[in-house]
């Protein structure tokens, strides 16, 4: 964390200085906001804790409950989703709380006596290392609290803006604000009264029964199971010796449990088979009682038993996957003659199954992804059509999801002996997409084209950056390089030097002269005047040499940039190999060097050679106004 760039600071480092709409901050729903959104799930809080950083936007969002969330329902935090509170600035923070899965046990039926369960399999939750963040199990309220932190402490002092249910939205196309949203105060001494509000661009992110969905004209489609599952968390007293372990249980008479242990210790959640369900069932599954669903656990883990202390909340449900045709309010015939005003994001643009595990993960990737654009179009930094690239982005990956989760869960309702392979080969051989990282945005204006893609094999283009050790120059500590690519907006260019020492010159001094001082360079086209230098783009480079042969006294300027009203120095941008972990082997960098472009939401954007300074012009101009 850097901070003293302004002057002193004694108090958190976290709490930054309010600047923009956060000065005098009004307590009151404003009449005209630059972005609305619906809803505070994890879709629309994250959404909002981007925003939060851009103090020249008017961000609020609102939700009908009046309080914040209690108890949530979702609570899988896959390793992509650690990755991005590291971004946020909590990762360690909700590390500390939570539960670590560090392996997945498998029960099935006894071969000499199948009313009986026995441990069959044991799998190493990342087998391959994929990520160096955990796996983790949280409540879905706790998530929801940091990103509320996240926003209190930012400029703009946004927070969620309580009791207030969404009616219907207008899109005029006319004037500053051309979104007419009609709100219902639902609690207080307003309670039933109407609140007008217009607004820039809207995003609902309000849950499977989008209201905001509805008003643009989308609808769910997709298919039913037909299976039940009965979930609950309880506190319990068990001779199931893998209590604390998340385990998939197949018993042999029928059913099947997916057991989740939660934070704190004792807590643990279980999702319980309730079989199949008849097309006329008209929802009678889900009258099934807290008292049947325990008969239930107990039938499927005999000769376990299971004494329930306490219940802190459970559910019924039957799995359903669904997807909406759009992500935002562009009708297909549309597309290309407007850009879209009114977004949608999570669980009101897909539904699946909750045992996979994706549900609050990918929500929170749809908002990471929206947030910034926004941000961009209405700061000037970006032109509109920015945002179709959006809904274009998103729909795919919402689409593999329900691919996915629809293996996942029938896998998890068959019988053992019905399996073509266990369930253990199949949770080991898909470990890289739960954990979030099989998302690969194809080539558009926000996507470079692969041609130079071998420079750096291990950054795959559209694929999120993934992290390495290097060492800092400045002070010699080892650090993940991505874990300073903060969620502030800005995009990063990772500079691999080629193997010419500091001082020499070379075609990683030569870049980084053109990126200082031609008219051309990103840096001067796209920074706006009265900014630091690095306010749009973090630009950092990597020596292949270790720490002790790098002369910080010769590094290129472009990599010392001079920072806020003190021009002091900013140190933490030149970096040099681990020698036990060396980023240009682990990561297949080309000994001549390359530059690797990552997108303010950390997906690699594009690749090329040092010496292909024009193309790196050419895909920022596509992306980005002059200033």
């Amino acid at each position: 964390m850097q901070f003293h760039h302004h002057g002193y600071v004694s108090t958190d480092p976290r709490i930054q200085d309010a600047a923009g709409v956060g000065i005098d901050r009004p307590d009151e729903l404003p009449e005209n906001v630059d972005v609305l959104i619906v809803g505070t799930g994890p879709a629309g809080m994250i959404t909002a804790a981007q925003l939060s950083h851009f103090p020249g936007i008017t961000t609020r969002i609102v939700e009908r409950r009046g309080e914040r969330l209690a108890i949530g329902q979702a609570d899988g935090i896959q390793a992509r989703s650690v990755e991005t509170f590291q971004a946020f600035g909590f990762a360690e923070r909700i590390i500390a709380e939570a539960y670590r899965i560090t392996e997945m046990a498998f029960w099935t039926p006894d071969p000499t006596d199948a009313s009986r369960i026995v441990r069959s399999a044991r799998a190493v939750d990342d087998p391959a290392g994929i990520s160096e963040f955990p796996h983790l199990i949280v409540n879905q309220a706790r998530v929801l609290d940091y990103f509320a932190e996240v926003m209190a402490n930012s400029p703009t002092r946004m927070e969620p803006d309580y009791g207030f249910d969404f009616r219907s939205l207008v899109n005029t196309d006319e004037g500053d604000y051309p979104v007419t949203v009609t709100l219902v105060h639902t609690d207080g001494e307003r309670a039933g009264q109407e609140r007008i509000v217009h607004a820039r661009y809207v995003v609902g992110a309000d849950g499977a029964r989008s209201a905001v969905r509805d008003s643009i004209g989308c609808t769910l489609a997709g298919d039913q199971a037909f299976h039940a599952w009965g979930v609950m968390d309880v506190l319990a007293v068990t001779d199931f010796p893998d209590i604390r372990m998340k385990c998939a249980i197949q018993s042999g008479t029928g059913g099947n449990i997916l057991l989740i242990p939660r934070e704190g210790g004792y807590l643990f959640r279980m999702y319980v088979d309730l079989g199949e369900v008849s097309a006329d069932d008209n929802g009678a599954v889900r009258k099934t009682t807290i008292d049947e669903i325990i008969a239930k656990a107990n039938a499927i883990i005999h000769p376990y038993t299971l004494d329930v202390k306490n219940v802190s909340w459970h559910s019924v449900y039957e799995v359903a996957h669904r997807l909406t045709d759009r992500f935002d309010d562009v009708l297909p015939a549309e597309v290309g003659t407007r850009t879209p005003r009114v977004f949608i994001t999570g669980d009101a643009c897909h539904t699946h199954s909750a045992k996979a595990g994706q549900g609050m993960n990918v929500s929170m990737q749809d908002g990471f992804n929206l947030a910034w654009k926004l941000a961009y179009v209405l700061e000037g930094r970006s032109p509109e059509s920015l945002l179709g690239t959006y809904s274009a982005e998103r729909q795919v990956i919402a689409r593999n999801l329900i691919d996915f989760d629809k293996q996942w869960s029938t896998l998890m309702a068959t019988r053992p002996e019905d399996l073509e392979v266990p369930l253990e080969d199949f949770y080991t051989r898909t470990a890289e997409f739960p954990s979030g990282f099989m998302t690969e945005y194809p080539p558009s204006m926000l996507i470079g084209a692969a041609a130079d893609q071998p420079l750096a094999a291990g950054f795959p283009l559209g694929k999120r950056f993934k992290s390495a050790s290097v060492v800092r120059v400045g002070d010699a500590n080892p650090v993940q390089l991505g874990h300073h690519h903060r969620a502030d907006g800005r995009w990063r260019l990772y500079a691999f030097a080629d193997a010419a020492a500091s001082g020499e010159a070379s075609a990683l001094s030569d870049w980084a002269e053109w990126l200082q001082t031609s008219p051309e360079s990103p840096l001067i086209l796209h920074t706006p005047g009265g900014t630091d230098i690095d306010s749009v783009f973090d630009v950092k480079v990597i020596y292949q040499q270790d720490h002790t042969g790098v002369d910080i006294g010769s590094v290129p300027a472009a990599f010392l940039p001079k920072i806020g009203p003190f021009e002091l120095i900013d140190y933490e941008k030149v970096y040099s190999t681990d020698p036990e972990h060396d980023i240009f082997e682990l990561r297949g960098i080309d000994r001549g060097g390359a530059v690797v472009v990552v997108r303010p939401d950390q997906y690699v954007a594009n690749v090329l050679p040092l010496a292909e300074t024009e193309e790196l012009a050419a895909f920022f101009r596509q992306v980005l106004l002059v200033r």
